[in-house]
Parts: structure tokens; C-alpha cells; sequence
């Protein structure tokens, strides 16, 4: 392949991935969005390895990666359950930091690849390479760290150090000096202690910054994490001097940038804290909550759902769990058939992932137009007569709003307590992922449906008339 028919390829490779990233932007058009990033990235493959940079000898070794790493995506594929997606998509996440970081060094002790540069190119390479690599390493150890969080292999209480934003400033300062070193060095030895350095302090900067965010907080940092390797990826690109590579980068690192912002926005926080990590964690004691959970039995709820008109259910992370996406279309779908008005309330945090709710729902096949965001839905509840929460905890706490001392303060919550009975399915009366009591399951209209939410839910199916 010639060199102009590669950027006429690259060319439409990053009009397709515009057309994916505007595709995905709506339920009703994911899967052509998804088919558009598909094409793409085949054909940016296929115009980089049959391009003019790749030697004969580099094929062998290119095609021994893809079969690697597809049969690897392949099995990952088939074998991850929806619930452990979060997980699997910070693990991805650390995989293109880990790529920056190793195509930072490889590019650096690569003789070939500077020789023929000025000295204003050469210093803007180095600046690349180390920029490329800081980047990588942030993403790297952040994205494993956030792994061991929504996997539970890590507790999600914030790990709140003494200092810690002297700690980060501290960390920062050292990066710029031991930059400064590295641009200085007149050999490759000589750069590569300052190099090493600035690696081990970004490991651990990642490592710190996600640690001390709040389980109730990491759908952000899942966002967060996928800007930084966006901009790993665009980093990349300047160290290989592809541009398409440095594009796709810009776009996966801006639209992750966007989309933590809204999220933010979602939760009251500020998005500067979330770069900086450190948020979630209490501001003092706790209000004390008081009264006791009632249970209700499985014909009770259906007596209530009988006799209501108007039901908004509120979909968790619990559902995931249950996998009882299938069973809630099905009650969706009997509910309907009897004329009540049924519609979902989706909170942008929901779940562990952006969109996790979205995704499961059009799974089950639940129409489109009866999702609905918290904005559009929360003021409704008050003429609701039932709401339905499904293995939701943080998302309709009121102490976001009734209690200052607490993590969630300020955080716009789906108002459910407002509706006339409110239905709680849950395992048990443990806290949730966040370990944040929530004051709703004490309210006077509130009922505990205890038990898985799947058995729960084909329980109640055969009663509703």
C-alpha cells in the first residue's frame, strides 16, 4: 500500500470513528455505532500494517500480536458476565497505558528514530516520549487500581493519606525536575534514571489518586480513567508519528473528558477534584438513622402493583448482579398490557459503568422511550403511586440531601421517597458497595422486598392479574 492511499484510508477510519462516537450517543443508533468503530478500526489496522512503514519482517510479528490479542479479546468476550464489565473495561484501560509506556521506551532507546532530527525536533521528541510515558504510567496503575476496586479484590473506602494533595503536588513537582533532567541528558544511559524515576513516581500517583476516591464515586473514575488512556493513545501516536493513532486518541481522550464532566455535574462534584482524586469521604459524623426496615411479602407487592396506574422502577447495580434485567421486561411488559403507565428513572451514575443500567435494559428489550434520565423523570414522583427500586442504594439516598456530614452531600439523588409506596428489592440490610446507610429504607412508606431480585421478580410475575 502506498503512503497516499494509507492517509486516504486513515482518512476514512477517522470519519467512521466520528460517525461511532455520534452513533453511541443514542440508544436507538448504539448498534450502527458500533458497527461504524468496527469498520474503522479494521481498516486502520488493516492501513498500518500494509502500510508503507511496516517492513515484511515486522508482518510475522504483527500478525503473532492480533492473534494473541484477539484470541484473548475472544475468550473475554464470551466468558465476562455483564456484571463484571466495569472491571473488565478498567482493565483495558491499563492495557493502553501499559502500551504507551512500553512504546515511550522502546521509542527512546531507538536510535533510528531520532537521527535525523534538529535539535528543537529532538528536544520536542524527548518531550513526547516523556510526556507519553507519564501519561501511560497514570493510566497504567489508576486503571489496575480501580480493577481491584470494582472487582472487589480492594475495599471501596477511600484511602485518605495525611497531606495528600501536598503528597500529589509534591509528586508533580519531582516529574517536572526529573523532566528537566531527562532533556538535558546527552546520552541514552544518562536519560534513562530520570526517565525510571518519573516512572515509578507516576505508578504511584495513579495508585494514590484512585485509592482515595469513594466506592460510591468510581462510574467517574471508569469515565476519568478512559479519557487518560484516550490521551496515552494520542501520545502514542506523537512517539510513532502516526497521525490517525494521535486523532483516535484526541477523540477517545476529549469525549471521556466530556463525558466525566456530566457525570460530574450528575453527582455536584467538581471536576477539577476528580482529576486530583480524593473525594467520596465523609466531612464528619454521620446522621443518625432511626426506626426500623419492614418487610413485605411477595403478595403484598403484587396487591400494590395491582392496584396502581402510574410505577416508575429505578434499576441498580443489584439487578446486574441478578441478572434480572429478563424478569423486570417481563413484569415491564405485563404491567403495560393492563394499561398502567410504567417507565424507568436512570441516574447517570447508576451501576459501576456509564450507561450500565441503559445497556442492560436494551438487552431486555424494555422500549426506549420509557427510560428515562433523573432530569427528565424526578419530578414525577410525587404523582407515582408505586416505585420500584432495584438494587439501588446511593442513587435515591436522601441523605444526599438531608445530611451535610455525608459522602453523597450534594449529590442529585432519584427522589423516590416522595411516591406514594416505595418497594426496596435487596439481598439483605448491608449497606451496598459504598457502605453508606441509606435513610430510605426507614421511611414510613418504605417496604423491604427482600431477596434475590431475579427470584423475587418470577415470584411476582404469575400474580400480577
Amino acid at each position: 500500500m502506498t503512503s497516499s492511499l494509507s492517509t486516504v484510508a486513515y482518512i476514512g477510519a477517522t470519519i467512521l470513528f466520528i460517525l461511532s462516537l455520534g452513533g453511541l450517543s443514542n440508544q436507538e443508533t448504539a448498534r450502527r455505532g458500533n458497527l461504524y468503530g468496527m469498520v474503522g478500526m479494521a481498516l486502520a489496522v488493516a492501513a498500518t500494517v500494509l502500510g508503507p512503514q511496516v517492513t515484511a519482517a515486522g508482518i510475522p510479528w504483527i500478525v503473532g500480536a492480533m492473534v494473541l490479542g484477539g484470541a484473548i479479546g475472544l475468550y473475554a468476550a464470551r466468558s465476562v458476565q455483564m456484571t463484571q464489565m466495569p472491571e473488565l473495561v478498567a482493565l483495558m484501560h491499563s492495557m493502553v497505558g501499559m502500551a504507551a509506556v512500553l512504546v515511550g521506551y522502546a521509542t527512546y532507546v531507538d536510535p533510528e528514530a531520532s537521527k535525523n532530527l534538529d535539535s528543537a525536533a529532538h528536544t520536542i521528541h524527548a518531550m513526547e516520549i516523556y510526556i507519553g510515558i507519564f501519561i501511560g504510567a497514570v493510566t497504567f496503575s489508576g486503571s489496575i487500581a480501580a480493577f481491584g476496586k470494582l472487582s472487589g479484590r480492594i475495599g471501596g473506602s477511600p484511602l485518605l493519606l495525611p497531606g495528600r494533595h501536598w503528597i500529589n503536588l509534591a509528586g508533580l513537582l519531582a516529574v517536572v525536575y526529573f523532566g528537566r533532567m531527562f532533556l538535558q541528558a546527552e546520552t541514552i544511559e544518562q536519560g534513562m534514571v530520570p526517565l525510571f524515576i518519573m516512572s515509578a513516581i507516576a505508578l504511584l500517583f495513579g495508585i494514590h489518586m484512585v485509592m482515595a476516591i469513594g466506592g460510591a464515586d468510581m462510574p467517574v473514575v471508569v469515565s476519568m480513567l478512559n479519557s487518560y488512556s484516550g490521551w496515552a493513545a494520542a501520545a502514542t501516536g506523537f512517539m510513532l508519528s502516526n497521525d490517525l493513532l494521535i486523532v483516535v486518541g484526541a477523540l477517545v481522550g476529549s469525549s471521556g473528558a466530556i463525558l466525566s464532566y456530566i457525570m460530574c455535574k450528575a453527582m455536584n462534584r467538581s471536576f477539577i477534584s476528580v482529576i486530583l482524586g480524593g473525594f467520596g469521604g465523609t466531612t464528619g459524623p454521620a446522621m443518625e438513622v432511626t426506626g426500623e426496615q419492614i418487610a413485605i411479602d411477595t403478595e403484598g407487592v403484587a396487591a400494590a402493583l395491582n392496584d396502581a396506574e402510574s410505577i416508575i422502577i429505578i434499576p441498580g447495580y443489584g439487578m446486574a448482579v441478578a441478572q434480572a434485567q429478563q424478569s423486570v421486561s417481563e413484569l415491564t411488559r405485563k404491567l403495560r398490557a393492563k394499561g398502567k403507565e410504567v417507565r424507568f428513572a436512570i441516574h447517570p451514575v447508576a451501576g459501576r459503568l456509564p450507561g450500565h443500567m441503559n445497556v442492560l435494559l436494551a438487552e431486555a428489550k424494555v422500549p426506549y422511550d420509557i427510560v428515562l434520565e433523573m432530569d427528565e423523570i424526578n419530578d414525577d414522583f410525587p404523582s407515582t403511586d408505586v416505585a420500584i427500586v432495584i438494587g439501588s442504594n446511593d442513587i435515591v439516598n436522601p441523605a444526599a440531601q438531608e445530611d451535610p456530614n455525608s459522602p453523597i452531600a450534594g449529590m442529585p439523588v432519584l427522589e423516590c421517597w416522595k411516591a406514594k409506596q416505595v418497594f426496596v428489592s435487596k439481598r439483605g440490610q448491608g449497606t451496598g458497595y459504598s457502605g453508606i446507610e441509606n435513610p430510605l429504607f426507614y421511611k414510613d412508606n418504605t417496604r423491604m422486598f427482600y431477596g434475590d431480585a431475579k427470584k423475587s421478580l418470577d415470584a411476582l410475575l404469575p400474580l400480577i392479574d
